[in-house]
């Protein structure tokens, strides 16, 4: 299984980006996908989560209601539109894949078994 994302850069604040992250070597649509980031020095943060199914959806407190989870199973994508983005918003971010089909969304980083390579977010002016 691997997971590639993309869609980082720099942007100044107050400004979005919208990361994609596209998964190969398994057919994910029976499985929840979420998004985390990490900053230096800091630990990883679990960010957004969407069930399998497409209905449930969860955000950090941080994020909530700047930050949206969506996917295309089509696709094998899962997407996360970015906006209003604040300095602290600056981290790498990882699209995450637990190895359960049918797995409850956690916010906990050790419920998932495969991570994407990350891309880096940087928000400055």
């Amino acid at each position: 299984v691997q997971l590639q994302a993309s869609g980082g850069g720099w942007v100044q604040p107050g400004g979005s980006l919208r990361l994609s992250c596209v998964a190969s070597g398994r057919t994910f649509s029976r499985y929840n996908m979420a998004w985390f980031r990490q900053a230096p020095g800091e630990e990883r943060q679990f960010l957004a989560g969407i069930s399998w199914t497409g209905n449930q959806k969860y955000y950090a407190d941080s994020v909530n209601a700047r930050f949206a989870i969506s996917r295309d199973d089509a696709k094998n994508t899962v997407y996360l539109q970015m906006n209003s983005l604040k300095p602290e918003d600056t981290a790498v971010y990882y699209c995450v894949l637990p190895n359960e089909r049918y797995a409850s969304v956690s916010r906990h980083y050790r419920a998932y078994y495969y991570w994407g390579q990350g891309t880096q977010v940087t928000v400055s002016s």
